[in-house]
């Protein structure tokens, strides 16, 4: 009987060091597979704003919906338009408008396609569907804005975390072209989701008027708190080995403080600030199109300007944006006709109807490739804005040393 027993013993442990054997061969074939180094095609490298531009995503106006006036909200739109978002939210923008902004940007897909760029969209969503986690409800907004979500570092995929609740879900239209991304090569990450709890925001945030605005601006006081990291990719600007970002309405020091961890050392975050009232977005603000070469807002000048003339950058006030005062824009001021985005150091893609910032390129000898997208500004975005470019050809280098 003794026998027996250690008979089976040594056949059970026979039998498991086997299968142990056997799944770790396994799994060693795996991680193999998994830290496979990434292929010389990958379709995912960009280190700038301006090197020759091979694919992009653009985003989509379909289905697009109001946000619900919650207090992130009010705090980053005009006071003219808070009776249109307590009246609409939830609901879809106005149609006939919506439908202008999409063919606008469709003929704007079909432009960069002429011009040699691959164009990838994300996926069509119904925005309008409510959603509930155990710390809020919204409903969704839109996929219009691929620069606000999605930020190429070298041939890596930041997905930002957001700080508004009705984008907290905006990430799932980018998903399918992400993956296929991933799949080629790229590096994808995705930074911390916040929960979005009440936390997050300053809920008696004091805004009346813009008058509110400069002053909570100047004494740096935001609608979102530090209760955890959250950021819009849309407030960081890349600049090779240098990126630059502003804390802003949606924003936070924790948010940008994980951005400069996680690209260490290989890059370098440095915060720069504005004389701006609502600070949401950098581009429309501050806009670097070529190695040294900026674009920034004489209405929201740079506090740090002097760092940028010292190390021998050229500085371009734009001049005054033409678009009219009836024009609705629900998120965003007149100053996205200098939210341009640049095919190459001599080629920009400019609104149409913005002659001005047309004839200042034209001045510095860049060639302008005029669009119409007046409908698709009303959504909240110049070119910039409404695209993310996942492929410029150049390579990683310093202008700021």
């Amino acid at each position: 009987k003794v026998g027996r027993v250690f008979t089976g013993w040594v056949q059970r442990s026979l039998q498991s060091t086997q299968a142990a054997t056997a799944s770790q061969n396994t799994c060693a074939a795996d991680d193999n597979k998994a830290t496979s180094p990434v292929p010389k095609d990958c379709p995912v490298c960009s280190y700038n704003e301006w090197d020759p531009l091979e694919e992009v995503i653009v985003g989509r106006a379909e289905n697009a919906c109001v946000p619900p006036f919650s207090v992130e909200v009010k705090a980053n739109t005009y006071e003219k338009y808070w009776g249109f978002y307590q009246k609409f939210g939830g609901q879809s923008f106005p149609k006939d408008h919506v439908k202008k902004a999409i063919s606008e940007i469709e003929e704007m897909c079909n432009i960069l396609k002429r011009e040699g760029v691959i164009v990838k969209r994300p996926d069509p969503i119904d925005w309008s569907v409510k959603y509930k986690t155990p710390d809020f409800e919204s409903t969704g907004m839109y996929a219009a804005m691929p620069r606000d979500i999605l930020l190429v570092v070298g041939n890596e995929i930041i997905e930002a975390p957001m700080a508004w609740r009705a984008r907290f879900f905006e990430y799932r239209a980018y998903r399918r072209i992400i993956k296929d991304y991933f799949n080629s090569g790229a590096k994808w990450t995705t930074a911390p989701k916040p929960t979005m709890a009440d936390e997050l925001y300053d809920q008696d945030y004091p805004i009346r008027s813009v008058e509110d605005r400069h002053k909570l601006a100047a004494q740096g006081k935001f609608v979102t708190t530090e209760f955890e990291p959250c950021f819009d990719a849309a407030d960081f600007i890349r600049a090779g080995r240098d990126i630059f970002v502003q804390r802003s309405q949606v924003t936070n020091y924790m948010g940008i403080e994980w951005m400069r961890r996680h690209l260490a050392p290989d890059y370098r975050v440095h915060i720069i600030s504005f004389k701006d009232p609502n600070p949401m977005h950098i581009d429309a603000t501050f806009n670097i199109i070529g190695p040294g070469l900026v674009l920034s807002n004489p209405d929201r000048p740079c506090h740090q300007i002097e760092l940028f003339k010292k190390a021998g950058w050229t500085v371009i006030r734009p001049p005054v944006p033409l678009i009219p005062d009836d024009h609705p824009l629900w998120m965003s001021s007149k100053w996205l006709s200098m939210n341009v985005l640049m095919l190459d150091e001599k080629r920009v893609m400019v609104d149409a109807n913005e002659t001005s910032i047309q004839k200042m390129f034209e001045n510095l000898g860049i060639s302008t490739i005029k669009v119409n997208i007046r409908h698709a500004n009303s959504l909240g975005g110049g070119f910039h804005c409404w695209t993310c470019d996942i492929r410029r050809r150049g390579t990683l280098q310093s202008y700021f040393d």
